[in-house]
């Protein structure tokens, strides 16, 4: 059935909020927080379970703090499955937000359970893995949505569309880069997050390239509408002495041979959440900068620069605009960006429940197959490295998306 009535993001489509329940995220958990407050924030959904923590006295006071009911916080993410499975008022959707290595088994778990899954990147630690996410996505016909918040900013969704519309002409080159600091330094010994980023047995085959690369190889391709064809990737310790890399030089040719560059750091004194983004084309150029994160910066061959910034008209285009919540002076940030995500989540998967066919591009979601291009580019890198930095092709099948 085609919808046919307004799919506004600021409403939910169902005219109530959906039903939703968390695995992880509880006490300490900064990205719990984030996707806490931008579900919350967008209005579309009703936190209501969650196993919050493999703590249980963490757990039950994470979810007092989040308003659960005790006979909705689990004591694990197999028991909230089946019993949320059971109840005619159970979760209608879960966002997954622990360590990469329980991504896999986790979102299984609840798609045979038949509950849309909200998963955190990067997928899972192996292609193989997230190969079977996405076949048991289509098996299921449920949705899996990955959280790659930074494409869910205005200035980004604006760059998109514009690039989309002819901006830039052909593409040319583009450079992206996400440099941190914060590894610079020995770990202390009770960074617990730190520390399982840097065991292969719970990140798979890279440690920064899978944290923030992923980050940077989505925005590349997002923005620009093509694909990584093929790379070539170094990966080093730039930082204190430790197991897997905290930075990599990775450089490559786009679907339609054009080169380009990517770089990923955590361990450059002074860059705090630098994730950066310049395309170049035959007609102009623009550039974005997560840090400054309302501008946009568009300069057309042989013409004065052009300087947008968030906010209603003056040359914002429609599918930006519908990620803007307030005027021009009143500053938006990285929660809104999580709130636009779960504002789209929420619209995909109301119309999933409620068997309606979207319009178009009425929302621009992740689904499982950027998880598995993310899986992709990781073993890509990977395998040049290994190989002493040889060209290495990033080979995967054909996947639709979701709606």
């Amino acid at each position: 059935m085609v919808f046919t009535g307004k799919c506004d993001l600021r409403s939910p489509l169902l005219g109530r909020r959906l039903r939703l329940g968390f695995i992880g995220g509880g006490k300490g958990g900064l990205v719990g927080r984030w996707h806490f407050a931008g579900a919350r924030l967008s209005n579309h959904w009703e936190i209501v379970a969650g196993a919050l923590s493999s703590d249980p006295e963490n757990a039950h006071a994470s979810a007092a703090e989040w308003m659960i009911a005790p006979d909705r916080s689990y004591s694990d993410w197999n028991a909230m499955a089946t019993a949320e499975a059971a109840r005619d008022d159970g979760i209608e959707a879960v966002s997954i937000v622990t360590p990469n290595w329980t991504h896999h088994r986790i979102a299984t778990a609840f798609l045979k359970a038949g509950i849309d899954v909200i998963l955190d990147k990067p997928m899972t630690t192996t292609v193989s893995d997230a190969r079977e996410l996405v076949e048991l996505q289509r098996a299921t016909d449920r949705l899996v949505i990955m959280t790659y918040p930074y494409a869910h900013h205005a200035m980004v969704r604006q760059a998109k569309h514009m690039i989309r519309n002819g901006a830039v002409g052909t593409v040319r080159q583009a450079h992206v880069e996400y440099v941190q600091e914060w590894a610079t330094a020995p770990f202390p010994s009770d960074a617990k997050g730190a520390m399982w980023r840097q065991d292969p047995e719970k990140v798979g085959r890279a440690s920064a390239t899978g944290d923030i690369g992923t980050h940077a190889y989505h925005l590349l391709h997002t923005m620009t509408g093509q694909d990584i064809a093929r790379l070539r990737a170094e990966f080093h310790t730039c930082g204190a002495v430790k197991a897997m890399e905290d930075t990599a030089y990775v450089t490559f040719r786009l679907e339609n041979g054009a080169p380009g560059i990517l770089w990923v750091t955590q361990a450059a004194p002074g860059q705090y959440c630098g994730l950066r983004i310049r395309v170049w084309g035959d007609r102009g150029g623009l550039e974005w900068d997560q840090e400054k994160l309302e501008v946009l910066r568009y300069v057309p061959l042989g013409e004065q620069e052009q300087i947008f910034v968030r906010g209603h008209g003056s040359g914002i285009v429609p599918e930006a605009e519908r990620l803007i919540h307030l005027p021009r002076g009143h500053g938006e940030a990285l929660v809104d960006a999580w709130a636009n995500l779960y504002a789209e989540a929420g619209v995909a998967v109301a119309a999933r429940r409620a068997g309606y066919a979207l319009p178009k591009d009425s929302v621009e979601l992740s689904g499982a197959e950027d998880g598995l291009k993310g899986m992709l580019f990781i073993d890509a890198c990977a395998d040049s490295h290994e190989s002493g930095g040889s060209w290495v092709s990033i080979s995967g099948e054909s996947i639709p998306n979701f709606c």
